[in-house]
């Protein structure tokens, strides 16, 4: 019997006149009518399991695609982000279908329900999904209350689907019938929907994504969602055409043209997926056993069809598989067995152009037969010189490197991965010679290097990658801080531990900044870690443990406005915040007093209303003290500009007035000598204003001189004895010079007559203030010997002496000690008295005198 005879007797009709969309969306074409086409891999004709959600036809597919499409391209709905736009494409599919006339769109759904669909909390439904969504329009929502005033539940209308069948008719992508929308929804559930157990009912098993949740669920379930309906039944994604880039690949590429994202984005969504395994990618294998174009599977879809033998297994295993014969060989290149045997994939004599996208082998390609059988595939070479023909290993996508569990063999044993040229296990292929090469060593090295520790290492001239640290920072203040999440820290990676060890610096910083002991600073973090654990649990529920550790275990959470808060506790004090009780005590007040005021303005109000009007004044209150605290936030800012201006204006006047101090010091630098006109001298030299100083001073040796031995109501005693001073300090200067020309160069200073007379004036201006001095201490000395100091001195020494302390032995050593110290410290102090008035005495009686002497 032939091969198309056994085919129509096995299935009820020739499978290319089956009306089924389900098993292979390929058209017929005219010459292909006696040749066999590919059936599921199970054997089965593909009648059972059609109630599967994701076995959908052609036509239906289509039409889905369609509806999903335009639901996501309306104005309303296009430029919003993942989350919502998934949130329409769930309301839209729970909506009721229209009866008659009657354009009745509405469903009934709760935010919490609707963040299970989603994935994501009941908080960002109605902070991030539900009023973008009202807000562009796309929306309309009502709360149905019961009796009580109570919320029961949520009417939504989906705008785009409305204006759709009320302006489109049934023509419109979006206006799906009732059999359609139920079709959509159980594709959503079986995709992603959480599952339930309704009353009376067989249970709704969780999705494919059920699990999937937090950040980047709603991505990755529309993601899913969109990709489904772009596989037909082969299970493959129709890739888009056209140049991508070679690190994302073409598989991202697609992904992100349908969610209309970055291809590096898509990327890790399709990583994500793949890691739910949900999505397999594989490069297709050619009968030259290198490498062809990138595909993606969606598993689901190809399970639903029943492609499950060779194409599922083929890339949900833990490397690629080929198949022991090239994909297009049929008839005599056949393996043993294969004949008859319909439940493989791709048994067929020839195939068309239609069966391109499908085909393992590039377009056009001769059919090649398989080697002989004795030929064992094992693990291929893996070179480092980076050649075009050298094998890549087991990763395609990463050559010259070794990954983290990219060495395990499917038989479980380390090695290299299975893929590249097929090299004989006992000994060369037929024709070839054993020799050793060099590369053998180098494939025991990588693979030794791959498996070692568990770590990548650079093996044969390889890029190093940044090792991760298993232990604690070795600074004892970052053990201390880490020391309850040290589990966490061992999942980090190298780059994520040197952020986290740089978060902890950071804050041990700001907690030394605001008055925490630097000694307590890690056990005070360390506590916050403890704290935010048992929030969340335990660490073994921290499914993300870098997010968690940099944006909720390290960072201060302040319950109020004071600065020092974490939590409602003083950082600096470990105590409870007074701030925040008087912001509890503050709020608890004003409900009192509004909850007071209801009651005696509405008296008979029930439960419900109470409550409502209760909320509402409430909130009016909110509001106003919103609108307050933008207010006072204005006048601070108000304020802030206003000194910051006064301090730019003082800024600047002190600027100008530096300038101008600078301007006058350079004027006054260019002036000459006022004495012997030196140039540039600042309108003195030193030589000259030495001179002036010696002079004055002398003027106040003969002063200081006259004050207790010249008769001060007699000018020409004065006079004589300020010149009897002069005369001394002239001698003492004369004196001073011959001792400094002794040790100096007299020749040096006779060939520079400038620097004689500077040397003579420092010299004269020195003497000067060592006789000023001596002249002021002997008028003290003598001023302390009058009559005056004398009486004071005495009447010091018996006071002292007739204190109470020494009444009981007032001529005793310590009572004569303190007379006598009493009485120095009166004579002193009268001396410098009579000194003083005596200087004035003079300077008045005698100002003649005064000013020839000081001149």
């Amino acid at each position: 019997m032939s091969a198309g005879a056994a085919s129509a007797a096995v299935l009820d009709r020739p499978l290319w006149e089956s009306t089924d969309n389900s098993v292979d969306e390929t058209p017929v074409l005219p010459g292909q009518r006696n040749r066999l086409r590919s059936v599921p891999a199970s054997g089965q004709t593909g009648d059972e399991g059609s109630d599967d959600p994701l076995r959908l036809g052609r036509t239906m597919r289509l039409r889905l695609l369609a509806a999903v499409q335009a639901l996501l391209a309306d104005p309303s709905i296009a430029g919003l982000k993942d989350a919502p736009k998934l949130a329409s494409v769930v309301l839209y599919a729970k909506s009721r279908a229209p009866k008659g006339e009657k354009n009745d769109n509405q469903t009934s759904i709760w935010g919490a329900e609707l963040g299970r669909w989603m994935g994501v909390k009941e908080s960002t439904v109605h902070h991030k999904v539900l009023p973008v969504l009202r807000g562009t329009d796309a929306l309309h929502t009502l709360v149905v209350t019961d009796a009580k005033g109570h919320p029961t539940g949520l009417d939504c209308l989906v705008m785009p689907l409305w204006n759709a069948r009320k302006g489109g008719g049934a023509g419109h992508p979006l206006a799906l019938d009732k059999a359609e929308l139920a079709t959509l929804l159980r594709l959503l559930e079986a995709l992603f929907g959480h599952g339930w157990t309704p009353e009376g009912k067989e249970p709704t098993p969780p999705g494919l994504l059920a699990g999937r949740t937090g950040k980047g669920a709603a991505t990755d379930r529309l993601g899913l969602l969109l990709m489904v309906l772009h596989t037909p039944a082969s299970g493959w994604l129709q890739l888009c055409g056209g140049s991508v880039k070679k690190k994302e690949g073409r598989g991202a590429a697609t992904l992100a043209r349908l969610l209309g994202c970055s291809p590096s984005g898509a990327r890790k969504v399709l990583a994500r997926l793949a890691e739910a395994g949900v999505v397999a990618r594989q490069h297709r294998e050619t009968s030259t056993r290198m490498r062809g174009r990138a595909r993606v599977m969606l598993l689901p879809v190809a399970r639903a069809y029943g492609r499950r033998l060779a194409s599922v297994e083929a890339v949900s295993g833990p490397g690629p598989v080929f198949s022991a014969r090239p994909d297009g060989a049929c008839g005599d290149h056949a393996p043993a067995g294969a004949a008859g045997a319909l439940g493989t994939t791709g048994i067929c004599c020839a195939e068309g152009p239609g069966d391109a996208e499908d085909r393992e082998r590039p377009d056009g390609a001769e059919l090649h037969a398989v080697h002989a059988p004795v030929v064992t595939p094992v693990v291929p070479l893996q070179l480092s010189c980076g050649f075009s023909g050298e094998g890549r290993g087991g990763s395609g996508d990463l050559p010259d490197r070794a990954c983290e569990r990219e060495g395990q063999a499917a038989d479980g044993e380390t090695g290299v991965a299975g893929t590249g040229s097929p090299v004989a296990e006992g000994g060369p292929l037929r024709g070839e010679q054993p020799k050793e090469s060099p590369v053998d060593e180098r494939v025991g090295q990588r693979a030794a290097g791959a498996v070692a520790g568990g770590r990548p290492k650079a093996v044969g001239g390889g890029k190093a990658q940044r090792q991760r640290r298993v232990g604690l920072p070795a600074d004892l203040r970052l053990r201390v801080a880490l020391g309850p999440v040290a589990w966490l820290w061992e999942q980090l990676s190298g780059w994520q531990q040197d952020q986290v060890e740089a978060a902890v610096k950071a804050e041990l910083a700001q907690l030394a900044g605001l008055g925490v002991a630097p000694e307590g600073a890690p056990r005070l973090l360390a506590d916050r870690l403890t704290d935010r654990l048992e929030e969340t649990g335990g660490e073994a529920l921290v499914d993300k443990p870098f997010p968690w550790l940099t944006r909720r275990g390290l960072p201060q959470r302040q319950a109020c406005s004071h600065r020092k808060c974490d939590d409602g506790v003083r950082l600096d004090t470990g105590e409870d915040c007074e701030n925040c009780g008087n912001v509890i005590h503050t709020r608890r007040a004003w409900r009192a007093r509004i909850g007071a005021d209801i009651d005696r303005e509405l008296p008979g109000l029930s439960d419900g209303d109470r409550r409502r009007v209760l909320e509402e004044r409430l909130r009016e209150r909110a509001a106003i003290e919103a609108e307050d605290l933008v207010r006072r936030r204005e006048q601070a800012r108000v304020q802030q500009a206003r000194r910051d201006a006064a301090r730019a204006e003082a800024a600047q006047r002190a600027e100008a007035d530096r300038a101008a101090v600078a301007a006058a010091d350079a004027v006054r630098q260019a002036l000459p000598c006022a004495d012997c006109g030196q140039r540039r001298a600042a309108g003195l030299c030193e030589r000259c204003d030495h001179t002036r100083q010696t002079e004055s001073l002398i003027g106040e040796a003969g002063l200081y001189a006259a004050v207790w031995s010249a008769d001060l109501a007699d000018p020409g005693s004065v006079a004589a004895v300020a010149d009897q001073a002069r005369t001394a300090i002239g001698d003492s200067v004369a004196a001073a010079w011959q001792e400094f020309l002794e040790i100096t160069d007299v020749a040096a200073l006779e060939a520079n007559p400038e620097a004689a007379q500077d040397a003579y004036s420092f010299a004269a201006l020195q003497t000067a203030q060592q006789a000023v001095q001596e002249h002021e201490a002997t008028a003290l000395a003598m001023l302390g010997r009058t009559e005056e100091a004398e009486a004071e001195a005495r009447r010091a020494h018996k006071t002292e002496q007739g204190r109470h302390w020494f009444q009981h032995n007032p001529n005793g050593a310590d009572a004569i000690a303190a007379a006598t110290r009493a009485a120095d410290t009166a004579r002193e102090r009268v001396a410098e008295y009579l000194l003083t008035t005596r200087l004035a005495q003079l300077r008045e009686l005698a100002p003649r005198t005064a000013s020839a002497v000081i001149a």
